[in-house]
């Protein structure tokens, strides 16, 4: 009852702030148990997941938080999740505020940092277009890339169409204001393919984008 009662407060702030407009269907399952198949990335361009966490009333960040880490609010659970989810995709797309609550390149994942002037010692940095980027990754070899934020970097990728998988762990804090999760108005279909509950009080969602 708990988490039905979460996800109803998420999707009315979600529908009423216009973050995002979102039509539901599908079934539950463990996100813990199953992958993409391979036929599934051979239709795009590759699969490209946004993972985040959330706070019960929406936000990523808590306000005038900007370079707080998520690390500071969110459960162990939620960590390992992100690093296994992250580790299977071997390549991890962010912003460089993002990044630079990291500090440092994460092992086993290939990280790349939008920036415009900055230069990080261990990872790449881009400018390219989104579409541009998922084309050149995907000549390089790989097949999945985990878009990890923040709210630019997600809008970006969502108005591009890009984004097939949204893994959302919401978390038992409320900030009252904050940074959404789109840094501005988006429109998409969504399916609630899972609501796995990753301890007592935290749940992991995820949602299917155009399916």
């Amino acid at each position: 009852m708990g988490a039905l009662v979460v996800l109803r407060i998420l999707l009315e702030r979600y529908h009423q702030g216009g973050y995002c407009k979102c039509l539901f269907s599908g079934r539950k399952r463990n996100l813990f148990q199953q992958k993409t198949s391979g036929q599934q990335i051979a239709m795009r361009i590759m699969n490209a997941f946004l993972i985040a966490a959330i706070s019960a009333d929406g936000f990523i960040t808590p306000a005038g938080g900007t370079t707080t880490s998520s690390t500071s609010w969110t459960s162990a659970e939620d960590k390992k999740f992100f690093v296994q989810k992250t580790k299977e995709a071997g390549v991890m797309i962010m912003g460089s505020r993002t990044y630079e609550t990291i500090g440092k390149p994460l092992p086993g994942r290939h990280t790349i940092v939008y920036s415009d002037d900055k230069i990080y010692e261990g990872v790449e940095t881009t400018r390219q277009n989104p579409r541009l980027l998922l084309e050149d990754l995907k000549r390089r070899g790989y097949t999945e890339v985990a878009i990890c934020g923040g709210s630019t970097i997600y809008t970006m990728f969502m108005e591009a169409g890009l984004l097939d998988v949204l893994y959302l762990t919401v978390e038992p804090v409320v900030f009252g204001q904050g940074v959404p999760l789109f840094s501005r108005s988006v429109s998409a279909h969504l399916s609630l393919r899972a609501m796995t509950p990753l301890n007592k009080h935290t749940i992991l969602l995820e949602y299917g984008v155009g399916n």
